[in-house]
C-alpha cells in the first residue's frame, strides 16, 4: 500500500481553458470566475471557524473556478470537463456545515448544486420522497406539511441548509432522538449520482449501495438526487423546563428518552450557557436555573409537566412550534448553540462527544479538571437502537496542545469523539477508514478529483 499525492492546484491557463469549453458547450450554465474574487471567496468557505484549527488550515484556500447548475446534464458536463483538464471538483450546497466539508483544498472547481431545487415526487402511501439536491430544508419542510409528512431528522440549520449537504456533511440533528443518525439504516433509501469521470455516468444507487456516500463529504461521487423516508407530521410543542439543581436536570434527561412520552429532541443546557441564548418572543431570560428544552407531542402534554415538577423541574414557557414568534426552539440545539455562545465569546470553540454511561461521573471529571474553561450542552440521541446523551461541550480556546489533552481525557473516561477540529471524513467520524467508502471512489472517482485531501483512506492508497 502506498499513499498518493493531493492533485496539484491548477495553473491560470488550465482554469481558462476549462472555463472556455464549458461556456462554448452551455451557454446557460452560469459561470463565477477570477475576476470576483469576493463571490470566490463565499462560495470557497462554510462554517469551519468555529474551529480555530481549522481556520488556521482553511482561511487562505479558495476555489478558481465556481459553475452554478441547474439540470443533472449541466452536472455531467462540468465533470466531464473536469476530468479532461484535470481540475480538482468541490460540492456544496449552502454551505452551513462546520468542518469545512465544502472547502476546495486544492483549488478548482466549486459546484453548487443550490438550483437544482426540485422536490420531484412524493409518495402518497409510504411518504417516500425523491428530492434534487440543492433543495433548500426549510422549503422542503413547508412542502411536505402541505400533504401532512415531515422529514426525519433535521439539523438546527434546516432553515438554510440544502438537502444534499445535509446528507453529505452532517450526521444528525433534530430528531435522532426518535430516528439515530444519518447513517443508520432506513435513513437513507436511494442516491441518484454522477460520477466523476472523462464520461460520467448518471447511476440510480438503491440503499445499501448508497451508504458509502452517506457522510463522505462528497467525496466518491456527486449526488444529484435523493430518495428518503418522511414521517408523519406533528405540530410539536415547545417546552422550556427550568431545574436549579443539575443532577436533577440531568437525571431527567437521562430518564425522559426511555419513557413513552413522544419527543423530537432533548436539549440540556448549563445555566451559564442558558443566559447566552436568544430565547422565543415570551419566554423568559433565565434566573440562574439550567434549561431543558423539549419537542414534545401534543399528547405528552396532559402528564409530561406534572412528571417533570416530580423531578425538580419547573415549565417556564410552552408554545406549539407553528405558530411560536421569534427564533424557534430548535436553533438553540446542537451547532445553533455554539453559534449563538460565540457571538458573544468568539475565543471559544467546541467538541462531540458520546457519553459513556452513566454520564454523571464523565461529567463530574471534565468538570474537575478543567473547571470554568468547560461548559456543557447535552443532547438526547439514539445511537444504535438505545437512548444515549451526546455532548457538545464548550471550550475556552487554550491552544491545540490544551485541545488535545482534553481529547485524550475525553477517551480515557470512555467517551466517544467526533472531532470537529480535523479535515478528513475518518476522523471527524468513526476515526477508522471505511473500507466501502474508499472502494466507492474507486469506481466514481478513479481519478481522484473529488473535494481532494478528505478521505483519508484514498490518500493513505488504501
Amino acid at each position: 500500500m502506498s499513499s498518493r499525492p493531493l492533485p496539484p492546484r491548477p495553473s491560470a491557463e488550465r482554469i481558462a481553458a476549462l472555463a472556455e469549453e464549458l461556456s462554448g458547450a452551455d451557454a446557460s450554465l452560469e459561470l463565477l470566475q477570477a475576476d470576483q474574487p469576493a463571490v470566490l471567496e463565499r462560495f470557497s468557505r462554510d462554517f469551519f471557524d468555529y474551529s480555530p484549527v481549522l481556520v488556521a488550515q482553511l482561511q487562505e484556500q479558495r476555489a478558481q473556478l465556481v459553475a452554478r447548475i441547474t439540470t443533472v446534464e449541466q452536472v455531467q458536463l462540468v465533470a466531464g470537463a473536469c476530468c479532461r483538464h484535470g481540475v480538482p471538483l468541490t460540492v456544496r450546497g449552502a454551505g452551513t456545515g462546520n468542518y469545512g466539508q465544502c472547502v476546495p483544498l486544492r483549488g478548482g472547481l466549486v459546484l453548487d448544486l443550490t438550483p437544482m431545487n426540485r422536490l420531484r415526487r412524493l409518495d402518497p402511501l409510504s411518504g417516500v420522497l425523491e428530492v434534487e439536491a440543492g433543495v433548500l430544508m426549510g422549503d422542503l419542510e413547508r412542502r411536505l406539511a402541505d400533504q401532512g409528512r415531515a422529514l426525519r431528522l433535521v439539523p438546527s440549520t434546516v432553515r438554510s441548509a440544502t438537502i444534499g449537504g445535509f446528507i453529505a456533511g452532517g450526521s444528525g440533528g433534530i430528531g435522532s432522538l426518535r430516528w439515530g443518525f444519518l447513517r443508520d439504516p432506513g435513513n437513507l433509501l436511494g442516491l441518484e449520482i454522477v460520477t466523476m469521470e472523462p464520461e460520467p455516468r448518471l447511476l440510480q444507487l438503491d440503499a445499501a449501495a448508497s451508504a458509502p456516500l452517506n457522510h463522505a463529504y462528497g467525496t466518491n461521487g456527486i449526488l444529484t438526487a435523493l430518495r428518503l423516508p418522511s414521517t408523519e407530521a406533528v405540530d410539536w410543542r415547545q417546552l422550556v423546563v427550568g431545574f436549579g439543581d443539575w443532577d436533577q436536570a440531568l437525571a431527567a434527561a437521562q430518564t425522559l428518552p426511555r419513557t413513552a412520552f413522544e419527543l423530537n429532541s432533548l436539549t440540556l443546557l448549563e445555566d451559564d450557557v442558558a443566559m447566552q441564548m436568544p430565547w422565543p418572543v415570551g419566554c423568559s431570560a433565565p434566573n440562574g436555573e439550567h434549561r431543558l428544552l423539549l419537542l414534545a407531542a401534543p399528547a405528552a402534554m396532559e402528564a409530561l409537566p406534572r412528571w417533570l415538577e416530580a423531578g425538580g423541574g419547573q415549565l417556564l414557557w410552552q408554545s406549539p412550534q407553528s405558530c411560536s414568534r421569534g427564533i424557534p426552539l430548535r436553533e438553540l440545539g446542537w451547532n445553533h448553540t455554539t453559534l449563538h455562545w460565540r457571538a458573544g465569546r468568539p475565543g471559544w470553540t467546541y467538541l462531540q462527544l458520546l457519553l459513556p454511561q452513566p454520564e454523571g461521573p464523565c461529567l463530574a471529571e471534565l468538570r474537575r479538571r478543567w473547571g470554568e474553561a468547560i461548559r456543557w450542552h447535552l443532547e438526547a440521541v439514539k445511537h444504535q437502537g438505545a437512548a444515549r446523551l451526546a455532548c457538545l461541550p464548550l471550550l475556552l480556546w487554550q491552544g491545540d496542545a490544551s485541545l488535545q489533552e482534553l481529547i485524550a481525557h475525553c477517551r480515557e473516561l470512555g467517551a466517544f469523539l467526533f472531532n470537529p477540529h480535523v479535515l478528513t471524513v475518518e476522523d471527524g467520524g468513526l476515526g477508522v477508514v471505511d473500507a466501502d467508502q474508499v472502494a466507492a471512489k474507486h469506481a466514481y472517482d478513479p481519478m481522484g478529483l473529488l473535494n481532494p485531501g478528505k478521505l483519508r483512506g484514498w490518500l493513505e492508497g488504501h
